[in-house]
């Protein structure tokens, strides 16, 4: 069974589905991401597969309304993008920039193949790192979400930076980097086309943004140079949190585009979220009560001393490419 159902008292569609129980929970003996597993085959340096326990499929059945609940067709898709044929890369930051060239490029092919699919509202492209997140495959891989709807998240900024755009005739977006460019408190490192900062609205201790400094709405309008510092600079940002507690850091990161219908060229900034879940070493920061019952966040530190630490930690690694670390 796979089925959309609405909430009355939010807004948000809930994506159903009874396939999602039988995935694999990290086999021990065999890895279906692997060069020559039944769905890979040989001679690829990235590749882009279908989820085999999909949500959404542009195959789901059709249902039917019954009573006062909302259901809808589970109609979209869901894919998973294998970042590398090397099973034991710990993270993205491990991949040479021309490796995580190869990578970004499939992200803009998912989202041409989707910019022009009347069935698909919004393209999530996201990846999940670490077993504390839920990852139940270990190869480096990141996922997608061709969806009929826009997610409430996305439907909450649009508004804001709409309301913003006509209060002030400017991107809101496009506001919150000059703000944090104002004093560089919580910026962390940039290069030619793009800037990471812990902003001063955190959710997460340690989560960073990714902002293009020229205001764009989709992946697919990067030019070859912009591909390149894209790359450089979510390699150097991973590596900090990957050095912050010498640990892997367990995350969730986010590819925040525009929706895929409509004209949102005034109003919305395109960026990467990162949404690392440690506090400390050995310290998970939950979600707990008042952010499940109220979608609040507790802040737990100072958003200014945890970007010192991450400023810190930038200084010393040596991979930086590109840029440079923010002071």
């Amino acid at each position: 069974m796979r089925e959309l159902r609405y909430n009355p008292l939010t807004g948000q569609w809930i994506m159903v589905s009874s396939i999602r129980k039988e995935r694999r929970w990290r086999p021990q003996n065999y890895c279906p991401f692997c060069p020559g597993a039944e769905e890979t085959g040989y001679g690829w340096d990235t590749l882009v597969l279908l989820n085999k326990f999909a949500v959404l499929s542009f195959d789901a059945e059709d249902v039917k309304n019954e009573g006062f609940y909302r259901k809808a067709k589970s109609i979209g898709e869901c894919g998973v993008i294998i970042e590398t044929p090397e099973h034991n890369v710990k993270d993205l930051d491990e991949l040479s920039i021309d490796q995580l060239v190869k990578v970004i490029n499939q992200y803009i092919n998912i989202t041409k193949k989707f910019l022009n699919d009347r069935r698909v509202q919004y393209l999530m492209i996201f990846r999940n790192k670490g077993e504390e997140i839920g990852v139940s495959l270990t190869h480096p891989h990141g996922q997608y979400y061709a969806m009929p709807f826009i997610p409430l998240k996305i439907r909450n900024m649009i508004q804001n930076a709409r309301n913003h755009y006509k209060r002030y005739n400017e991107c809101l977006f496009c506001r919150i980097l000059k703000e944090e460019t104002k004093t560089n408190e919580r910026t962390i490192y940039e290069n030619n086309n793009f800037i990471s900062f812990l902003p001063f609205y955190s959710n997460w201790p340690f989560e960073i943004h990714i902002y293009p400094k020229m205001h764009l709405q989709y992946i697919t309008q990067f030019n070859e140079e912009q591909i390149v510092d894209f790359a450089d600079v979510l390699k150097v940002s991973l590596n900090i949190l990957n050095k912050l507690f010498n640990r892997e850091m367990p995350y969730s990161f986010a590819l925040i585009q525009a929706p895929l219908k409509g004209n949102f060229s005034n109003i919305f900034h395109m960026h990467l979220e990162i949404y690392p879940i440690l506090r400390d070493f050995d310290k998970i920061k939950y979600a707990a009560g008042i952010e499940m019952s109220t979608w609040d966040f507790t802040y737990d530190g100072v958003p200014e001393e945890n970007a010192r630490k991450l400023k810190d930690i930038c200084k010393k690694i040596n991979i930086i490419y590109r840029g440079r670390c923010i002071e």
